[in-house]
């Protein structure tokens, strides 16, 4: 018989909330539409939502009971928890679940690679034990106790992607996570627009050293510019171990050799003196550095590296970032690299220079569709000039520019280079599927508001409507 995540017992306990009604949860929601069959849905209000209008829903999907604020309008006999504010329920629920974790509890958080790398610490940790980690980039106020909240007791490790934007935030959330081990992939320019320098953005990347338990491991990126700023900040906070990767020669976990392949690369790497030979099942340059964090991470918890190198061959890239499609069209195909979930200045070039690895077809091109980068503040339009190079570097055909600072930097990479200016990401799709022939390589980037998922999603299509598409 499968143990309760929750009892409503538990969850009053945990809260500080009063039960109606007995019932037991095995997983918890905040999204109705998503509630599975036993599930407690925490019914929350946001500055566009509220959560109490649709828990009579999430009963109908099978919830098991609600955490709900007091006073809410309730179906009669509706079994709930009720407290005096549902976010601090949460987080309540969530603190409380983290007393209860038997196992190691591991915090990841950086620029950019915190969701890729969270994923793949938890596929090499889950060969070793039982490993919960969180869904998505559930990585902010509400998503990092709601993992905790959903995580069972008896986990032998949890991993728990943890982001900000503003000073403070990540203090909040290590204070729920308490972890054992945290990770900083690197600090780059990222958010600018609410920090004066990267040492500001270190500084609030460290904060994750706070919660850190007595006797904890930092892991810090050795080729990082701020390994030096974030060791001090570790040191301050107490911290008790610094495990750094990279390709630096005194990297405790160091890169020996890598080749890099069009879907995927092969690494050697030395991890605290035992040799390791693995795939990684990503294609990039980023995606070498992030193993080397992963496998410092199974090395800080004791877990088996053999194993961990076993399933790093097999990570596969989540939508919107870095997957690969090959679509059948007309009398060839077109490659189609999703990178378009979210976007910074090394992401980008990162994504660039994958592009640049991919060799078309026959005729075909390398076609960059490219999304503002957000959040940049006043260094936005040099750090979007700074791509011209990269561009020219990797060979890129055409580039489809969304957005004013994309649209100035593509228009001055000259004659060589076709710009196609487009004001939205549907007029990209648009403009894409009038241009696009077998042979193509298509890399489609941006930030998440720029919406260019749907971009992706066009060319998907063509994958059902082939013969359509070539009729027209």
């Amino acid at each position: 018989m499968v143990e309760p995540l929750w009892t409503s017992r538990d969850i009053a306990a945990a809260t500080g909330g009063t039960a109606s009604g007995a019932f037991d949860v095995f997983g918890v929601a905040i999204d109705s539409r998503e509630v599975n069959q036993g599930d407690l849905f925490v019914a929350l209000r946001g500055d566009n939502q509220d959560g109490h209008r649709y828990i009579a829903a999430a009963l109908e999907r099978g919830a098991a009971g609600a955490l709900v604020e007091r006073g809410a309008d309730l179906p009669p006999g509706a079994p709930v928890v009720a407290v005096d504010d549902g976010l601090a329920g949460l987080q309540a629920l969530g603190a409380a679940a983290r007393g209860r974790i038997a196992g190691k509890v591991i915090g990841v958080t950086g620029s950019v690679g915190k969701t890729g790398t969270k994923t793949a610490i938890a596929a090499a940790l889950a060969r070793s034990g039982a490993t919960y980690a969180s869904e998505r980039s559930f990585n902010n106020h509400v998503g990092v106790p709601l993992t905790l909240a959903r995580t069972p007791a008896a986990s032998r490790h949890a991993v728990l992607e943890m982001g900000m934007n503003h000073a403070g935030e990540l203090r909040a959330l290590t204070a729920i996570a308490r972890p054992h081990v945290a990770v900083v992939t690197t600090v780059a320019e990222a958010h600018m627009e609410f920090f004066a320098s990267l040492d500001e953005i270190a500084d609030a990347k460290a904060e994750i050293f706070e919660g850190l338990q007595p006797g904890g491991t930092a892991i810090l990126n050795r080729d990082n510019a701020q390994f030096g700023r974030l060791a001090a900040r570790a040191g301050d906070a107490g911290v008790g171990r610094i495990l750094s990767f990279g390709a630096a020669p005194d990297a405790d976990v160091r890169l020996v050799k890598c080749r890099l392949h069009e879907d995927c690369s092969a690494v050697t790497a030395d991890v605290a003196g035992t040799l390791i030979t693995y795939k990684i099942g990503i294609a990039g340059e980023h995606w070498v550095s992030n193993s080397l964090a992963v496998l410092a991470t199974v090395a800080a918890v004791e877990a088996d590296l053999g194993l961990a190198g076993l399933a790093l061959a097999e990570i596969k890239p989540p939508r919107g970032r870095g997957r690969r499609h090959r679509i059948d069209w007309r009398d060839g195909e077109i490659v189609v690299i999703d990178e378009s979930y979210n976007a910074s200045p090394i992401a980008m070039l990162a994504a660039i220079k994958g592009l640049g690895r991919s060799a078309p077809a026959r005729r075909g091109r390398r076609i960059a569709v490219l999304g503002d980068m957000r959040e940049l503040g006043e260094q936005g339009p040099a750090l979007h000039a700074g791509l011209r190079q990269p561009l020219r570097e990797a060979g890129v055909d055409t580039v489809i520019a969304v957005g004013p600072l994309m649209q100035d930097m593509a228009n001055a990479l000259g004659l060589d280079v076709q710009v196609i200016d487009c004001a939205t990401a549907a007029d990209a799709a648009a403009q894409l599927l009038d241009t696009v022939v077998p042979g193509d390589v298509v890399m489609v980037k941006g930030s998440n508001a720029i919406g260019l998922s749907r971009v992706v999603d066009a060319l998907l299509d063509l994958q059902d409507q082939p013969l359509r598409r070539a009729a027209g």
